[in-house]
C-alpha cells in the first residue's frame, strides 16, 4: 500500500503518558482520519493493531531500548516482523551510521523487502545516509533523525529543511518530512522544500507537550 501526499499524524505516547495504550492511540488514529491525515505512525504491535481501525496506511515501528545501543527504532528483523505481524504496511526503521547490534541497516532493508513484503521507511539524520538507504531499496527517506544524533546536535528548535531539500533534489523516492513541523506554517514550509508527505507527532497527539508549551509561551510568571 503506497503512501499518499498529504499529512501524516504520529499516534504514539510513553508509558508516563496518561494517554498511553492501544485504546487511546486508536481513538487518536480516528480522529485524525477524520481531519484529513493520509496515514497514521504507530509503535509497538498493540498500538498498530489499534489504528488500523482507522482505515489508513499505518507506518509501524517497534522501539527497543538498550543501555548501550543508541539504535532503537526497529532494530532487528525480529522487531520488523513483529509490526508487519501487526498490521503495518510500512516499516520504518533507524537508517542512521551509528553502532547497533546484529544485522546492518542495509541488510534490514533487504530482509523487510523480501522476507515481509513490506515498505521501508527510512528513518535518518543527513543527507549522506539518506542517500544510502535510497541505494538500499528504501522506499521512502524521512528526515526523522536529524538533531538526534550525535553528527546533528545540538537540536535545533525549527525542522531541517535543508536536509529536506537536499534529499528532494537526490533520490528518486518520495521524501518525507519529520521532526519539530510544530505548525501548519512549518507544514507548508515543508512540502515547498520538496516533501511528499509530512509527518506531525506532539502537536496533533500529545495534550501534554501542548499545554506545557501553551504555558511556557504564554503565560506570565
Amino acid at each position: 500500500m503506497r503512501l499518499a501526499h498529504g499529512l501524516i499524524v504520529s499516534c504514539q505516547a510513553r508509558a508516563d503518558n496518561p494517554l498511553h495504550g492501544p485504546q487511546f492511540m486508536g481513538a487518536m488514529a480516528l480522529a485524525a482520519r477524520d481531519g484529513g491525515a493520509v496515514a497514521i505512525r504507530a509503535n509497538g504491535a498493540a498500538d498498530i493493531a489499534a489504528v488500523k481501525a482507522a482505515g489508513l496506511p499505518v507506518i509501524g515501528i517497534n522501539k527497543v531500548f538498550a543501555a548501550d545501543r543508541p539504535v532503537y527504532i526497529t532494530p532487528s528483523f525480529e522487531a520488523a516482523a513483529e509490526v508487519v505481524a501487526a498490521g503495518a504496511d510500512v516499516v520504518a526503521l533507524d537508517c542512521t551510521d551509528r553502532p547497533r547490534h546484529g544485522e546492518a541497516p542495509a541488510v534490514l532493508v533487504r530482509r523487510i523487502r523480501e522476507e515481509l513484503g513490506a515498505e521501508v521507511f527510512a528513518d535518518i539524520s543527513t543527507l549522506d545516509e539518506g542517500l544510502k538507504a535510497a541505494d538500499w531499496g528504501a522506499h521512502y527517506i524521512a528526515t526523522t533523525l536529524s538533531g538526534y544524533t550525535a553528527e546533528t546536535e545540538p537540536r535545533p528548535e525549527f525542522p531541517d529543511l535543508a536536509l529536506l531539500e537536499g534529499l528532494a533534489k537526490r533520490v528518486s523516492v518520495p521524501v518525507v518530512a519529520e521532526g519539530r513541523f510544530n505548525s501548519p506554517e512549518l507544514v507548508r514550509q515543508g512540502f515547498e522544500a520538496g516533501a511528499f508527505a509530512v509527518v506531525v507527532g506532539t502537536m496533533i497527539t500529545n495534550p501534554r507537550e501542548i499545554t506545557r508549551m501553551f504555558i511556557r509561551q504564554g503565560v506570565p510568571v
